[in-house]
């Protein structure tokens, strides 16, 4: 078929905030002859909306075989290509984006003008260099009556402890999104684990973040994975540093010295992820919403970047821990979300007409304390670390007699099902939510000795398995939420065979996971 002018609709790029359109000292190159494939990091999609997606892709170790004109920066003409069928065929859109030196030469398209439920394919072209084809999918129309949405949750992707076999599992499944909720990197090494290595040390500036998601992007099976589904992302504290709580990290750094850090992760993640507005400096909105037709509605929560430090840390070292007799933990101004995404969310939960109401977000909510001799101990980083403002997310739920809510989580390396109330584990608090969390997909959890106590003090959840990795298939209809948790023995080989662990249901009206 011969491509005409008006089959053609150019993407928005968007990539104007701030340093990001900078331009100075350098030239595009609009057929540049590669010595190499540029290629090598694949591409992704995500962000699906009814009339768009975000396409992404990032030109890796750029090496011609004509080097630039000295004192020259180069920048590089990419082109895409959008099309309604996989034999390209078809040709939906085209257009072209620069990939900028000062941006990590990735490329950002917002791919406008789509129809909406439609299965959409497309690729990158850069001179005599051309990407792998992508598939991605747009987002029923709003009013659309949809009967189904199968999104896989994942989470807790550690390099060095196992192989992501998970994510060739989610390439092959018929799906809609890809929901993944925090720990796309991990910034630390793990001694104990050999499977594979980092290879470089800790990450604190721009281009040694670069390298560390280039490493991961680099895995054959995470590739696949993004370039067989649209994704829908949000961070937890690994992409920065563990347990980070808004300007402070472990080490107490000087707050202003560890923004500039977090600026430089946020920057390095925007660069490798299919997202549509940049940072500014260390701050960066990861909050979002999408919905799936009348079906569905889907907030992705930020609780990193707004929360408050740690209750009652460490002097030595703010991270996570267990602590007795904390008063703090009652402080009712304290936040996980803060208080301006506290209302979105809650003005958004309350003026929702979906029939499900999906949290993404990082963490576990429901308790997990454990009974000791001394009293209950309590896990600081987690939701448990901030019970007002859990307590007020569940109450505003009651309040508002919103129906048909489920937490999809992630962080704490275990497949989980909990019911949540607005007094944990307090029979006479009626269940009011429903939680999964979908295990990791390498990181290394905790015996199956440690999640009997926490069931045994935490009578809410209902399932918790930490000696297995995966990820967790979600099926939602009208009438029921499904969630199928997918399980491989720790540590996870390159060759990994997932079986399904447990398996659970949410019925449409009742809040609570029972057994499927």
């Amino acid at each position: 078929m011969q491509l005409r002018r008006r089959d053609f609709h150019r993407a928005a790029l968007w990539l104007a905030l701030g340093s990001w359109g900078a331009t100075t000292g350098a030239r595009a190159a609009n057929d540049p002859r590669w010595a190499s494939d540029p290629f090598t990091l694949g591409v992704a999609s995500g962000q699906p909306r009814p009339d768009s997606v975000v396409l992404w892709t990032r030109l890796a170790a750029p090496e011609l075989q004509e080097e630039p004109a000295a004192g020259d920066r180069a920048a590089f003409a990419v082109r895409y290509e959008i099309y309604g069928d996989a034999a390209l065929r078809q040709p939906v859109q085209q257009g072209e984006a620069t990939a900028w030196p000062s941006r990590g030469f990735s490329v950002h398209v917002l791919a406008q003008g789509l129809q909406p439920g439609r299965d959409y394919w497309y690729r990158f072209a850069c001179g005599n260099a051309v990407s792998p084809v992508g598939h991605t999918r747009t987002a029923p129309a709003a009013e659309a009556d949809v009967r189904r949405l199968r999104l896989a949750l994942a989470s807790c992707q550690h390099y060095e402890q196992g192989f992501f076999a998970a994510h060739r599992e989610i390439a092959a499944r018929d799906i809609d999104f890809v929901l993944f909720v925090g720990d796309y990197i991990y910034e630390g090494s793990s001694p104990a684990y050999t499977a594979r290595q980092h290879g470089s040390p800790v990450p604190h500036t721009l281009d040694e973040y670069r390298a560390r998601h280039a490493l991961y992007k680099r895995d054959a099976d995470l590739q696949a994975a993004h370039a067989a589904h649209p994704w829908i992302v949000t961070l937890d504290d690994h992409e920065v540093v563990n347990d980070y709580a808004d300007d402070r990290d472990p080490g107490y750094s000087d707050p202003a010295r560890f923004l500039r850090r977090r600026a430089a992760a946020y920057r390095a993640y925007f660069e490798h992820m299919p997202m549509a507005i940049a940072p500014e400096g260390p701050a960066m909105r990861i909050h979002d919403r999408f919905q799936w037709g009348r079906l569905a509605e889907l907030w992705t929560l930020d609780s990193r970047q707004y929360r408050s430090h740690h209750a009652c840390p460490d002097p030595q070292r703010d991270a996570g821990r267990s602590v007795i007799g904390c008063s703090e933990l009652a402080d009712p101004s304290r936040t996980m979300l803060g208080a301006e995404q506290e209302r979105w969310l809650a003005q958004g939960l309350a003026g929702s007409s979906r029939r499900w109401k999906l949290l993404g977000q990082a963490t576990q909510v429901s308790a997990t304390g454990i009974e000791t001799p001394a009293g209950r101990s309590t896990w600081t980083d987690a939701w448990d670390g901030y019970p007002a403002a859990r307590q007020r997310l569940l109450q505003g739920i009651v309040d508002a007699g919103v129906r048909d809510v489920v937490s999809l989580g992630g962080d704490v390396h275990r497949h989980v099902a909990a019911d949540l109330r607005v007094g944990p584990n307090d029979s006479a608090s009626p269940v009011v939510a429903s939680e999964f969390i979908g295990g990791s997909v390498t990181a290394h959890g905790a015996s199956k000795t440690a999640m009997a106590r926490l069931r045994r003090d935490n009578p809410d959840v209902k399932h918790a398995r930490g000696d297995q990795r995966g990820w967790a298939l979600v099926d939602v209809t009208p009438d029921a939420l499904h969630c199928e948790m997918r399980a491989t023995p720790h540590p996870v080989p390159v060759d990994a065979v997932f079986t399904r662990q447990a398996a659970f249901v949410v019925q449409a009206g009742r809040a609570g996971v029972e057994s499927a």
